[in-house]
């Protein structure tokens, strides 16, 4: 691939994430979708003679909580921008006792327990009901496990991830039925993104850092904001070498489901959706709106 050519794959997560040895030819991408303005301007690198795509999940200085970020402008100006895997890096926290602090998770469920965000790109006169029964595209998330192992990391592969509203942290009863629901891990952001980027047919796949067990272990300190800040830093440089591991042995995914989850998505009679609808989602809809 042309290094100066589409992203091989994006990075959603902090903005410390690009700062890595050995990334180069690095620009700055302002764009505005449709939906607005991204959380901060897209920065692009080389890493390991490929093109990779980093995203301030938060913004820059972590400006914006779980629910202000614009997750639709997000997902929509890396589409813009031609990518089609997405790895998101996220803080989470513990909700079973072999999942310790400092150890890594590839998730591949998600539960959405967050109550006041935009979910979807398909509004104003269009419906698509997409397929979401596998969330997390289990393609990219087998070479993003390979990656994370290859740095020596504690890695989980297979979780059940809850992400809650925010921006506070659990009480304990909340944290106890989560548990009580079976599910393993717990955090803010991925709600709705993966599903985002599933109408947006990118395949998706999480890096969760375990950064405490929240607070149903009555023999820990309640998290805290302070507690997650220094996990991730101390995580930061195993993720930066999981990202240059990734970037030196990855694969685009081929025949993927992901790449296709519109295709039988769009149930609204094309002769009643509104010109300006179609003109907002055509980078979305354009190959299925003949």
């Amino acid at each position: 691939m042309d290094v100066r050519g589409r992203p091989a794959f994006a990075v959603i997560g902090g903005s410390g994430l690009y700062r890595m040895d050995g990334l180069t030819d690095v620009e700055t991408v302002e764009l505005e979708t449709p939906f607005g303005k991204p959380s901060a301007p897209i920065v692009l690198g080389t890493l390991e003679g490929r093109r990779i795509a980093f995203l301030a999940r938060h913004g820059i200085g972590h400006r914006y909580s779980p629910s202000e970020v614009n997750y639709r402008a997000n997902i929509y100006a890396l589409k813009m921008l031609g990518v089609e895997h997405v790895v998101a890096v996220n803080a989470c926290g513990s909700l079973r006792e072999d999942f310790a602090p400092g150890h890594i998770v590839v998730p591949d469920q998600l539960f959405d327990f967050t109550k006041g965000r935009k979910r979807t790109f398909f509004e104003g006169g269009l419906v698509a009901h997409v397929g979401v029964a596998d969330p997390f595209c289990p393609n990219l998330s087998a070479q993003v496990y390979r990656a994370l192992k290859a740095t020596g990391a504690t890695v989980h592969r297979g979780a059940k991830f809850i992400t809650i509203e925010g921006p506070r942290f659990s009480t304990r009863a909340e944290s106890n039925v989560f548990r009580a629901w079976g599910m393993d891990i717990i955090g803010m952001t991925t709600s709705p993104e993966a599903f985002l980027a599933r109408e947006a047919e990118m395949c998706y796949a999480v890096i969760a850092h375990i950064t405490d067990y929240d607070v149903w272990r009555l023999s820990e300190e309640p998290v805290s904001a302070e507690m997650v800040i220094q996990t991730l830093k101390r995580n930061t440089q195993t993720v930066q070498e999981a990202i240059r591991n990734l970037a030196r042995d990855f694969q685009p995914t081929v025949g993927c489901e992901c790449k296709r989850a519109l295709a039988t998505a769009l149930v609204t009679d094309k002769s009643v959706v509104p010109p300006e609808v179609v003109e907002r989602l055509q980078l979305l809809i354009g190959k299925y709106w003949k």
